[in-house]
């Protein structure tokens, strides 16, 4: 049986759906950020293709992409705008919000708690049923791009065209192709990854292996996604559905915000009644510096101050939590 599991940490609120002691899926959601869904005023700028394409300016702030771009509609008119994908963030050029003109009031979007509906709220004094699942695991492949299954490996790869993955390990083709195409699908599922997606499996010449090992995704990944067929080179693509940004993305975008967040998340529970003390690369300590609403959220939780040691020889996922017992 599976359920979800919801926390209102420190910089994020994070869910996971979890069956056994796995994680099915998982999310994480930035306050203050925009929400797919949410009916925002806005301003149109630019036309770029006339009846097609435009850019407009949210009162919320920033750009957003306006797309189908209604007839008639001419620059600097207003307009209510509906997020149907969130920003994505990416190295050098972040891709911009899309939305789409609607005549429905304002309205926020729906947040993860909202999305996910019936979840249990661990408390923080009671088991980590999220590091029992796996939750740190999670994050480590999220960033470091190299998700393990039983006789191979995923190696992960994040573009502005697309999310690939790249099948190897030592099992005979056949049986590598269908466990890395079995694993690939997990992996889109329990990482949010949307949009378009390539798997590059072990090459099969026999048809009915690669129809094998494109069953396993359809066994593997809920509906609704299209794919195409495994050709003779081993490539299979996945299209999904696009409303915000993967766990991958979301995490490698903001490499010390999200080391920052963990460690805080760890200090949370952290057992002891003296100060807290966290030592992690200059960076990371330079990112908790910066967010006084973290720190003092912390205090209040731990009950006891806070101390931040900057280690240059740490890396950025090298972080320490310590808490004294006086």
């Amino acid at each position: 049986m599976s359920e979800w599991l919801y926390e209102e940490g420190i910089g994020e609120n994070r869910a996971i759906l979890v069956e056994g002691n796995d994680i099915i899926e998982a999310a994480i959601e930035l306050p203050g950020e925009l929400r797919a869904g949410a009916v925002q005023p806005a301003r149109l700028t630019k036309i770029w293709v006339p009846g097609r394409r435009g850019l407009a300016s949210l009162d919320a702030g920033g750009e957003a992409l306006v797309e189908p771009l209604p007839a008639g509609l001419t620059e600097g008119a207003v307009l209510h705008a509906e997020i149907v994908r969130e920003p994505i963030p990416e190295p050098g050029r972040p891709k911009r919000a899309r939305v789409r003109a609607t005549d429905a009031p304002l309205r926020e979007g729906a947040s993860l708690a909202q999305r996910i509906g019936r979840f249990v709220r661990p408390t923080a004094a009671g088991a980590d049923r999220f590091e029992q699942a796996g939750w740190s695991e999670l994050l480590e492949q999220a960033m470091n791009r190299e998700i393990p299954f039983a006789g191979g490996a995923l190696r992960m790869s994040v573009t502005p065209a697309m999310t690939l993955f790249d099948v190897d390990g030592g099992l005979p083709p056949a049986e590598l192709a269908r466990a890395g195409a079995a694993a690939a699908a997990r992996a889109i599922r329990r990482l949010g990854i949307g949009g378009s997606i390539g798997i590059d499996l072990p090459t099969l010449p026999g048809k009915a292996e690669r129809q094998a090992a494109a069953a396993e995704i359809d066994a593997w990944l809920p509906p609704p996604f299209e794919r195409t067929a495994v050709n003779g080179f081993g490539f299979l693509q996945i299209v999904r559905r696009r409303e915000r940004p993967s766990l991958p993305e979301l995490l490698q975008a903001d490499p010390a915000g999200a080391a920052a967040r963990a460690l805080l998340r760890r200090a949370e529970r952290a057992p002891g009644s003296g100060p807290v003390t966290i030592e992690a690369a200059p960076a990371v300590i330079a990112r908790i510096e910066g967010e006084s609403d973290w720190r003092e959220r912390l205090r209040r939780l731990a009950g006891a101050e806070l101390v931040l040691r900057a280690e240059a020889a740490l890396p950025i996922s090298g972080g320490h939590v310590q808490r004294s017992h006086s």
